[in-house]
């Protein structure tokens, strides 16, 4: 089967995994697994996210990892369940959840005192704006955008966009009552299953006979940039003696860097965007043991001004985090099968890893062909 794009070690099909890897991947060649499947939310109405991939999908790209491969997929909060279910009924292990927090989430419901007028064909007053707001402002920005730098609503084209700015009050006693109702909570986070292939016998046998086994701590260790969080947290506050659990007395009485900061906090199972970061780092001060990452931008969506349209598109350098997490001393082949507009791709590239990538859109198979080969290294 012939790839729709190829470039070094980066190579990229177009078509249902079901039918492609089987053709183009040998039984346990793949050494990991970093993947962003359809959450089965019907998401902007797209086709492709009617419902989250059954068993069977998983049972073919779990013929091709080698024993104790490790797989991340990203899920959504409410059809995570699914995800994990059909992931583990398809021969898998279990092993832990990440969590991706993002400040910058955007409530994506309607009021329901609103929704109670237009349901009676009531004209709601206009009585402010939320322009005026501090932190607001009208994005003119092409096709789809917001307003308030991601304290608005998504709407299409200047004039919804000004509509959606728009306060109103109830025009019915009925819309009253209901009125700062409404049927979902601000999204502040993803779930990413890790699960494992079983391994063959035991860890060493498995590393020493397959390369593959857990995680590349070392590697992805997050560099703490200023000082050790145990030296600035502990430093001239705790006395010897008062452990409180984790505290390292020294000379001078007082809580030293603990053995393994020099190099890095061991990575964690939790993760957060920048403004997640900012909120955290306000109420418990530096907190710089946890990895953080900006939401993708333009710039990094769009190379040379290309668009993409893609609509859950994930942080480069977040990618590049969790490939270098579940990398083997060889680097190791990637797998994407879910590979949308190719940020698994491009994360690799950067990375220098070889990567196969499955997607089965060919309109989202040109964004991510486009993408790679913008790359500049």
């Amino acid at each position: 089967m012939d790839p729709f794009y190829r470039r070094d070690n980066t190579v990229l099909y177009s078509g249902d995994l079901r039918a492609v890897i089987p053709q183009v991947l040998q039984p346990s060649s793949v050494d990991y697994v970093v993947t962003d499947p359809p959450y089965g939310l019907s998401f902007m109405s797209k086709d492709w996210d009617y419902e989250v991939p059954g068993p069977e999908y998983w049972r073919i790209i779990h013929s091709a990892c080698k024993p104790g491969a490790i797989m991340l997929a990203f899920g959504g909060t409410r059809t995570y369940h699914r995800l994990v279910c059909a992931i583990e009924d398809a021969g898998w292990e279990i092993r832990d959840c990440l969590m991706w927090l993002q400040g910058q989430g955007m409530p994506k419901c309607t009021d329901v005192g609103k929704m109670i007028d237009k349901s009676k064909g009531a004209e709601r007053e206009v009585v402010g704006s939320k322009l005026d707001r501090p932190g607001y402002h009208l994005h003119e920005g092409k096709g789809d955008g917001c307003y308030g730098g991601g304290k608005g609503l998504h709407a299409p084209g200047t004039d919804a966009r000004l509509r959606a700015s728009q306060i109103t009050a109830p025009a019915t006693p009925e819309a009253a009552r209901w009125t700062g109702w409404a049927v979902a909570l601000k999204p502040a986070w993803e779930p990413v299953v890790v699960a494992m292939k079983p391994m063959d016998g035991t860890i060493v046998h498995n590393a020493m006979t397959h390369g593959v086994v857990g995680f590349n701590i070392d590697a992805a260790r997050i560099v703490c940039e200023g000082g050790s969080p145990s030296q600035k947290h502990r430093k001239g506050k705790v006395p010897v003696g008062d452990f409180n659990g984790w505290n390292v007395p020294s000379r001078n009485g007082y809580g030293d860097q603990r053995p393994g900061e020099a190099t890095g906090r061991w990575p964690a199972n939790l993760l957060m965007d920048e403004e997640a970061a900012v909120m955290l780092d306000a109420q418990a001060g530096d907190v710089s043991r946890f990895f953080y990452v900006a939401k993708a931008n333009r710039r990094e969506k769009n190379p040379a001004g290309m668009k993409n349209d893609h609509p859950t598109v994930k942080p480069l350098a977040f990618m590049e985090h969790l490939l270098t997490l579940c990398s083997t001393p060889t680097g190791g082949v990637i797998l994407d099968p879910f590979a949308g507009s190719g940020t698994t791709l491009v994360a690799a590239r950067k990375l220098g890893r070889t990567c196969i990538g499955v997607e089965l859109s060919d309109h989202n198979c040109e964004i991510a062909r486009q993408r790679i080969s913008e790359l500049q290294l």
